[in-house]
C-alpha cells in the first residue's frame, strides 16, 4: 500500500517512496503468508547450486563446464566474510521479491580483475542516478549508516529487479498487488485478538430460582464460575424469579465469524500474488496427490524457474564470453513430470510403429544403440521391421534381390516382364520376337497383324497332319541355329531382325571394372573428411588439457592465490582428455555420408554398364559395405587414440609440463603419424566401399556374371593375391586366400594381412542373359 509517487521516467522514480523497513516489519515479519511465500520462493535459489558452462548437447547438458570459476566460488562457496553463498542468494531472492527498487550487489575485484567478494547493499539506501548526457545510468549513490554518500560506477554494482513495464528505474513486487490483502489479514487477526482480550461474555449463563437460596449459597455457587481466560467456556449462574430456570448461549454471532472469511480470502490473494499454491507451503489438505503434484509443477514452471533465471542471468555477464550460468535443477523431482509424460507418449508411438527404438532413446535421454534393429520401425501387431536405412535390410532379414522380389518402389530390371501401363514394344520385328519369347502370349490372334506375326503364328501351330510351309521351315531353321536361312521372305526378315536385336542386347552386358581414377577420387574424399576431423580433434583435446576441470587436483593446477588448495599430485586422466570412444562415434558419423555418396556413384556406373538398375537387394549390400567400412575405420582410429593416451601418460610420468603435453597432441594429430594414419584409413575405406558396392550390384543383377581377379603384377603384390591372378569365379562365390574367404579386394571382413593397402581389381563379365 506504500508504493510511492507515480512519477514518470526522467523525474523521481516510482520506487522512491517505497519504505523497505516498513515492508519488512509490517509485511514479511508480521503476516504469515507473506513470510511463507517469500521463504518458499527463496529457499530454492539458496539450496540449488549454480553451474557455469559453454555449449549445449542434445540432452541439454553443457559440453564444457567450469566448476572452479571465481564467480562460482563466491555464489556456491563464500560470498563475503559474513555470508556463505547460499545465505547471500536467499537474502538476494527476498530483496528482489520485497523491494520495489530491486536489489543492489556490490562487486569487489582484485587488481587482476578477478571477483573476490559480493555484498548486498540495503535497497532503501541506494539510488540509481540517470546520466544527464543521455546515457542510461551515470552512477549509484549509496548512503552509509553514518550518513556519508558514496558514489559507485555502474560496473561496480549489479542491479537486479523484476522490471517495471514503464519505468526502467523501478521494479515490481507482488506486495504492490497484495498490499490491501496483507493489511486486511493483519487487521483481521488484530481485531480478533483484541476482541477476545476485551470481551466479558461468559461461555453461557444459567438462571436459577434464588428464592430458595440464601446469599451465602449464591456466593458459593457463583464462585465456581470465575472470570479469566483460564476459565473460558464455564457457565455463570444468576438468580431468576420464583420457579424459573433457563439457559442463555453467549457463543459468537455471525458478525463475529467474519474474521474467518476475511482471513481465508486474504490468504488466497497473497499467495496468488506471489504465485505460490498453498500445497507448496506445506498444507496439501483437501487435495489429491495428483492435484498437489500438479500445483507444485505449476509453481516451478510459472514462478520458480523464472525467478531462478532472473538471478542467474544477472550474474552471467561477469562469467565471461560465451558462458552460461544456470541453476542445477536436476534434483527437482517434480520437473521430471513433463519428461515422464513425453517418454510415455514416445513408448506408445514406438508400440504403434511410428518411431524407432533409437528415436525413443534420444527422447528419454539415452544414447542410441545405432544398429539395424534399433533404427528400424516395428509395425504392430506382428512387429514387422521396416528398415529406414537401405543397408539395414539384409541385417533385418529383408531381401529385395531378384530371387525374393524387389522392395517397394524398386525399378524393374532389364529382363522383368512387361507390367500393365508400360508403353508397348514398338516395331513389327520387336513384336514378333516378344511373341516368340512368350511375353505377348496373352494376346489373341486377332490382336496381331503383319507378316511377322503371321509367320510366328504359323510356327506355333503344331498339328499331326500339318504340312511345313515356307514360314514354318524358316522358323525351324532359326530355332536350330542353322545358317541356311532363306534369303527372301517375310519370316526370314523377321528372324534376322530378332537375331540382330538379341545380339545387340547381349553386347550391352559385356564387362565392367572400376578404374584407378574412381579409387583415387574416393580416397581423396575420405582423406579430406578425416583431415578436417583430425584438426577438430586437436583443438578439442588441447582445450581439455587446459580446462580447470581436467587440471584440478593435479600438479598442472595453477593456484589462484596462497589460499588456493585445489592443486594436487594425482595424474591427469588422459582417457577423459582424449575421449577415444566419443571420437570413434565421430568417425562413423563423419565417414558414413561420404562413403555412401562414393558407393552410390560406383553402384550406378556398374549398373549402367551391366544393363541393370540399383535394386532393393543391391541397396542392402551397398549399405552394408558402407557401414562395415566406416566401422573398420573407426576401430583403426580407436587404436590411434589409445596410442595418443599412452603417449600423454608416459609424458606426464616423465615430468612433462602442460605445454609439452599440448605439443605432443599437436605432433600426433597434425604430424607425419596422423598423415600416415589418414592415408591408410582412406585407402582401406575407399577400396572396401567401392568394391563392395560394385559387387553388390553385380550379385543382384544376375547369377550369370563372373568376376576375374587382377593384380598390378609387380613386386608389391602379396603372394596370396599373386596366386589368384586371373582366377574367375561366379559373382557370389568368394575367393579363398590362405584359408580365408575374400569377397573382393579390400574386403573389411577379411584379415588385414590380406586387405591392407591392396591395389587389386575385379573385372566383371556377363556370360549370358536370362530368358
Amino acid at each position: 500500500m506504500y508504493a510511492g509517487t507515480g512519477n514518470i521516467w526522467g523525474t523521481e522514480g516510482r520506487a522512491d517512496g517505497w519504505d523497505m523497513d516498513r515492508v519488512v516489519t509490517e509485511g514479511y515479519e508480521r503476516v504469515v503468508w507473506v513470510f511463507k511465500a517469500v521463504d518458499t520462493i527463496g529457499k530454492h535459489p539458496s539450496r540449488l547450486p549454480l553451474e557455469l558452462g559453454r555449449g549445449l548437447t542434445e540432452e541439454g547438458e553443457f559440453e564444457e563446464t567450469f566448476p572452479d570459476h571465481p564467480l562460482l566460488r563466491l555464489l556456491n562457496g563464500q560470498a563475503n566474510p559474513l555470508e556463505t553463498g547460499p545465505m547471500f542468494r536467499k537474502r538476494l531472492s527476498a530483496q528482489i521479491l520485497l523491494s520495489k527498487r530491486g536489489a543492489f550487489v556490490e562487486k569487489t575485484r582484485s587488481r587482476a580483475g578477478t571477483l573476490t567478494r559480493l555484498d548486498l547493499l540495503p535497497p532503501d539506501r541506494v539510488l540509481p542516478i540517470p546520466d544527464p548526457k543521455g546515457d542510461y545510468l551515470s552512477h549509484f549513490e549509496f548512503t552509509t549508516r553514518e550518513g556519508v554518500i558514496r558514489e559507485f560506477p555502474p560496473e561496480r554494482v549489479l542491479w537486479i529487479r523484476d522490471p517495471h513495464p514503464t519505468d526502467p528505474f523501478s521494479g515490481v513486487t507482488p506486495l504492490e498487488a497484495a498490499g490491501i490483502s496483507v493489511d486486511l489479514d493483519h487487521l483481521s487477526r488484530l481485531y480478533n485478538v483484541t476482541f477476545i482480550k476485551n470481551d466479558a461474555r461468559p461461555g453461557g449463563v444459567i438462571a436459577v430460582d434464588a428464592t430458595s437460596l440464601n446469599p451465602q449459597e449464591m456466593d458459593r455457587l457463583e464462585s465456581r464460575f470465575l472470570p479469566g481466560s483460564e476459565f473460558a467456556g464455564h457457565l455463570s449462574v444468576i438468580a431468576a424469579g420464583p420457579g424459573g430456570m433457563n439457559y442463555v448461549d453467549t457463543a459468537a454471532k455471525p458478525r463475529d465469524m467474519n474474521y474467518e472469511h476475511a482471513s481465508a480470502n486474504a490468504k488466497l490473494e497473497i499467495l496468488a500474488a506471489f504465485g505460490v499454491p498453498e500445497s507448496v507451503t506445506g498444507n496439501a489438505s483437501g487435495r489429491t496427490f495428483d492435484n498437489a503434484e500438479q500445483e507444485e509443477l505449476g509453481f516451478w514452471l510459472h514462478t520458480e524457474l523464472g525467478h531462478l533465471e532472473l538471478i542467474a542471468n544477472a550474474f552471467e555477464k561477469d562469467a565471461g564470453d560465451d558462458m552460461r550460468l544456470r541453476y542445477d535443477t536436476s534434483t527437482v523431482e517434480v520437473l521430471e513430470l513433463p519428461r515422464r509424460k513425453r517418454r510415455a507418449e514416445a513408448r506408445e508411438e514406438w508400440n504403434a510403429g511410428l518411431i524407432s527404438i533409437d528415436e525413443y532413446r534420444k527422447l528419454a535421454g539415452f544414447s542410441p544403440y545405432a544398429n539395424p534393429h534399433t533404427r528400424a520401425l516395428w509395425i504392430s501387431p506382428q512387429k514387422a521391421p521396416v528398415p529406414l536405412v537401405p543397408g539395414d535390410a539384409a541385417a533385418l532379414g529383408i531381401s529385395g534381390g531378384p530371387d525374393q522380389g524387389a522392395g517397394p518402389g524398386a525399378a524393374p530390371g532389364p529382363n522383368a516382364p512387361q507390367q500393365p501401363g508400360q508403353p508397348p514394344v514398338e516395331g513389327a520385328a520387336a513384336q514378333a520376337v516378344a511373341e516368340a519369347r512368350g511375353e505377348a502370349s496373352g494376346l489373341g490372334p486377332g490382336a496381331r497383324s503383319g507378316p511377322a506375326a503371321a509367320a510366328v503364328d504359323e510356327a506355333r501351330t503344331i498339328t499331326s497332319d500339318a504340312q511345313p510351309g515356307a514360314a514354318q521351315a524358316a522358323v525351324d531353321e532359326a530355332r536350330a541355329g542353322s545358317d541356311s536361312i532363306p534369303a527372301e521372305g517375310p519370316a526370314a526378315a523377321a528372324v534376322d531382325e530378332a537375331r540382330r536385336m538379341e545380339a545387340k542386347a547381349l553386347s550391352l552386358v559385356t564387362e565392367f571394372s572400376v578404374g584407378d581414377d574412381d579409387f583415387d577420387q574416393a580416397r581423396t574424399a575420405v582423406e579430406t573428411a578425416l583431415t578436417a576431423l583430425f584438426a577438430r580433434q586437436e583443438g578439442v583435446v588441447t582445450a581439455r588439457l587446459r580446462s580447470p576441470k581436467a587440471r584440478k587436483g593435479t600438479r598442472y593446477w595453477l593456484d589462484d592465490g596462497p589460499t588456493d588448495t585445489r592443486g594436487g599430485s594425482r595424474p591427469m586422466d588422459m582417457g577423459k582428455v582424449v575421449g577415444a570412444e566419443k571420437w570413434q562415434d565421430e568417425v562413423i558419423t563423419t565417414l558414413t555420408p561420404v562413403l555412401a555418396r562414393l558407393a552410390g556413384s560406383a553402384a550406378k556406373d556398374a549398373a549402367d554398364a551391366l544393363g541393370s538398375t540399383v535394386s532393393g537387394g543391391a541397396s542392402a549390400g551397398i549399405g552394408a559395405a558402407v557401414l562395415t567400412a566406416a566401422t573398420v575405420a573407426a576401430d583403426t582410429m580407436r587404436a590411434f587414440h589409445r596410442a595418443l593416451e599412452l603417449t600423454l601418460d608416459e609424458a606426464q610420468q616423465a615430468g612433462a609440463g602442460l605445454e609439452a603435453l599440448i605439443g605432443a597432441v599437436t605432433e600426433m594429430l597434425q604430424g607425419e603419424e596422423s598423415t600416415h594414419v589418414i592415408g591408410s584409413i582412406a585407402e582401406s575405406a575407399a577400396t572396401a566401399t567401392v568394391n563392395g558396392a560394385v559387387d553388390a550390384v553385380a550379385a543382384a543383377t544376375s547369377p550369370n556374371i563372373e568376376r576375374t581377379w587382377h593384380t598390378r603384377r609387380d613386386d608389391r603384390v602379396r603372394p596370396a593375391h599373386a596366386a589368384a591372378e586371373g582366377l574367375t569365379l561366379p559373382v557370389k562365390q568368394p575367393f579363398e586366400m590362405e584359408g580365408w574367404p575374400v569377397r573382393f579386394p579390400g574386403d573389411p571382413l577379411a584379415p588385414r594381412s590380406l586387405t591392407l593397402n591392396c591395389r587389386c581389381r575385379l573385372r566383371y563379365r556377363a556370360t549370358g542373359v536370362e530368358q
